[in-house]
């Protein structure tokens, strides 16, 4: 068990595991990053000298989707009002403190309050990510608060409106390949009316709508050969079968499953507790927690993608009980960062050659 205090005592929570956790975790050679929104924050999962659990965090308000570069060196963050880039100040083989990595936040975009959600690396180094509030994927543009780039063939206009609830992308070669919608909704909030089977996944590039009936789904990610994402509002985990335009689930999740990565053949999976208000309740997800005998918990799962099992898991309780995001760092093995408040921030200086 880690426990970790911010700085009211109001905002404790502790991090339970499953046995194999850290050695699954020191097997699969990287760290884990996860978000959640409900109190801010950024944590970071990784093993300390002795191979025990080391947990690490930074406060971003209404921490939202992490993005990530193919060599692990630098990440982005979606929040509130912006988008954060941070890069790692340790070369290969070095640390600090104990630590291999020291991601330091040099740049941010700032957005205004578009409900960031999924971000991720453009071809360019400029992040691109998913406006729910203006249902559309955007990308950052000097002087303004994002630039349109796409939006949903059933959406007619760029408004402020969640009309969709846009939410999760899918990005090939830098591009954007795939998103997932709650509804087919043109009006404000509609999409509120069909979160148990008017979910959508739509190929960018084509306007082409691929399935049709999930329920909320979200985090839809190319792995493997393969496009997975997560039928969140019937606690689904599985993979697109693109040609016959059908989703087979292979696993259920016990929570509202939001965030997903991959280590090997391994899915790293969030969860949340249901939360007690209309967007949860309803779901497909009530009656199958029901008939499982099982209550909705907050946390990490990790699936064998080729067994469907559940093979470790990480549960978090106290005042964190909602997460959005996850992603796995390869070839980083306990990772810190700096927050933009505090002293810590005016000491990392680094020097470009």
């Amino acid at each position: 068990m880690t426990e970790s205090t911010d700085k009211s005592e109001d905002e404790k929570f502790a991090l339970h595991t499953s046995p194999g956790f850290a050695e699954w975790l020191s097997k699969a050679g990287g760290s884990l990053a996860f978000s959640t929104y409900q109190i801010g924050k950024i944590l970071f999962i990784g093993l300390n000298a002795e191979k025990r659990l080391s947990v690490f965090e930074r406060t971003f308000p209404r921490s939202m989707g992490i993005g990530i570069s193919n060599d692990c060196r630098s990440l982005l963050l979606a929040t509130q009002t912006q988008i954060y880039a941070f890069d790692n100040l340790l070369e290969h083989g070095l640390s600090k403190d104990g630590y291999d990595a020291l991601y330091a936040p040099h740049m941010s975009w700032i957005t205004g309050g578009v409900d960031l959600h999924d971000v991720a690396f453009a071809e360019n180094g400029d992040p691109i990510f998913i406006s729910t509030a203006f249902n559309c994927i955007a990308t950052v543009a000097r002087g303004y608060s994002f630039k349109p780039v796409w939006r949903p063939p059933f959406i007619s206009e760029i408004v402020g409106e969640d009309r969709c609830h846009l939410n999760g992308m899918a990005v090939q070669n830098g591009k954007p390949k795939y998103v997932t919608c709650v509804s087919k909704s043109d009006v404000r909030d509609g999409w509120r009316d069909h979160r148990s089977d008017g979910g959508v996944l739509i190929d960018v590039e084509s306007n082409e709508i691929i399935v049709e009936n999930l329920s909320m789904p979200h985090s839809p990610r190319l792995h493997d050969g393969r496009l997975w994402l997560l039928n969140s509002g019937r606690g689904e985990f599985g993979w697109v079968d693109i040609d016959e335009k059908v989703f087979h689930p292979i696993a259920f999740c016990p929570g509202f499953a939001r965030g997903l990565s991959f280590a090997g053949k391994y899915a790293i999976i969030g969860l949340s507790e249901p939360r007690h208000g209309k967007t949860f309740s309803g779901l497909p997800l009530q009656e199958r927690m029901q008939e499982k005998g099982e209550d909705a918990r907050c946390g990490l799962c990790v699936i064998d993608t080729e067994t469907g099992s559940i093979v470790e898991w990480l549960r978090i309780e106290g005042v964190i009980s909602e997460l959005y995001d996850v992603t796995f760092i390869d070839r980083i093995k306990r990772p810190s960062a700096v927050g933009i408040i505090g002293p810590a921030i005016q000491r990392m200086i680094a020097i470009s050659p």
